[in-house]
């Protein structure tokens, strides 16, 4: 039976990783946003698609958690805007619950029991997001999509974003289906650019882009930041911290527990313009090498000219699990690896491939706490051990939690 649409209260239970809570009713799992553990709700059920479990969300609520708070947001509520996952969880309630995540997936999926404490970063839990991706919808204006949804919801304003960056592009019309990518980079500049449309054809049901009318692009393309002590030029929507204080807070972790010495060889793979690299170059010296492996030739190009007085730093363009398995790299045994992956995690591959070399220490920065725990079973499986672990809430308000991992044989 499809529950869709259907009303019922619930006991709400855990907290989940994505999110949500968990309550279970006629024999079934509900996932539950807009809930807190400890509440009873009365729920819709969003999305069913069979099997043990479905998602709503708590249209009302008979009995409050006293961590429940008004959302910053007119938005952050059942229907609407899908991007923010907390906001009506009290700031030290979000890094409670962020914490329990990242506790249980450790312990679930890599038999790890840890104590975790989500540190807050400066300037609280409103006004931080440097980076934004927006929809614009059949009349023009821009907003962001409904939870699981393609559905757009115009907005007058984002608290989440930092303050002025997104005036300009909810001011203006914009082709209805667009997407739009906003960057305010450290310098206070923002950069806009419209992306190509991708619509479907009849082979297959493929999804092709649509020939692009010229980028509507403000700002220039590149932009600057500044962290670990240098200035950086980059690809204003290329790869970087979205939270301002996230690139030195996790520049800091790294240089604790990296500890190269001098003349050693290390590696800094998913480099992107090379942050890591750039403390690791300062600890092995002009006598070691950093090795620093990055799928994004503009990344590498950038990196390469803002690390250019770094002789002891060498680049690869291309996937790590491609780079790692070249008989050029067959002989490298580094003394410290540091590892920032895409969300779904390094895998078993690299993992694989970086046990293999025998590093002394592994710094796995990581900002999804499931991929994580995935991939420190697998090193655990090569004789390392989870040695420390820091946990920092670069992205309040929603269920994201950026990890920092010290691996050890």
């Amino acid at each position: 039976m499809d529950w869709t649409g259907r009303r019922f209260e619930l006991e709400i239970g855990a907290v989940a990783h994505g999110g949500h809570c968990v309550g279970r009713f006629d024999g079934r799992v509900v996932f539950v946003r807009h809930a807190l553990p400890g509440e009873r709700v009365l729920v819709e059920v969003t999305e069913d698609r069979g099997g043990s479990f479905c998602r709503a969300d708590a249209v009302e609520v008979f009995q409050a958690s006293p961590d429940r708070v008004e959302p910053a947001c007119p938005v952050a509520r059942p229907g609407e805007c899908g991007g923010c996952d907390w906001q009506h969880a009290s700031w030290p309630a979000q890094r409670a619950l962020k914490a329990t995540v990242v506790a249980e997936q450790l312990r679930r999926l890599a038999g790890v029991e840890v104590d975790v404490l989500v540190e807050e970063l400066p300037g609280g839990p409103l006004g931080w997001r440097t980076r934004t991706r927006l929809a614009v919808d059949g009349q023009g204006h821009a907003g962001f999509r409904a939870h699981r949804s393609h559905r757009v919801v115009p907005i007058a304003d984002c608290p989440i974003a930092l303050p002025g960056a997104l005036d300009d592009v909810l001011a203006a019309q914009w082709p209805p289906g667009a997407e739009l990518e906003v960057t305010r980079d450290g310098g206070g500049e923002v950069h806009v650019s419209e992306l190509p449309q991708v619509r479907p054809t009849r082979r297959r049901g493929a999804r092709v882009p649509v020939k692009p009318k010229p980028h509507r692009v403000s700002g220039g393309g590149t932009a600057v930041e500044h962290a670990a002590g240098r200035d950086w030029r980059l690809a204003a929507h290329g790869f970087w911290q979205v939270h301002p204080a996230s690139a030195d807070t996790l520049a800091s972790v790294v240089a604790d527990w990296a500890k190269a010495s001098p003349g050693a060889d290390a590696w800094d793979l998913y480099g992107g313009v090379g942050l890591f690299a750039s403390v690791l170059a300062e600890q092995v010296g002009v006598t070691g090498s950093v090795l620093v492996v990055e799928s994004s030739r503009r990344a590498v190009q950038d990196g390469s000219a803002d690390l250019a007085d770094l002789p002891q730093l060498s680049w690869r363009a291309g996937r790590v699990e491609d780079v790692l398995g070249s008989p050029e790299l067959a002989e490298q045994r580094p003394e410290v690896v540091v590892l920032d992956p895409p969300r779904k995690g390094a895998g078993r591959a690299v993992v694989d491939a970086i046990a293999a070399r025998g590093p002394a220490r592994v710094v796995y920065v990581a900002c999804d706490p499931a991929a994580l725990a995935r991939d420190v079973a697998g090193f655990a499986g090569h004789g390392y051990r989870l040695a420390a672990l820091r946990a920092f809430d670069a992205f309040p308000m929603t269920h994201h939690v950026e990890c920092v991992a010290l691996l050890t044989s």
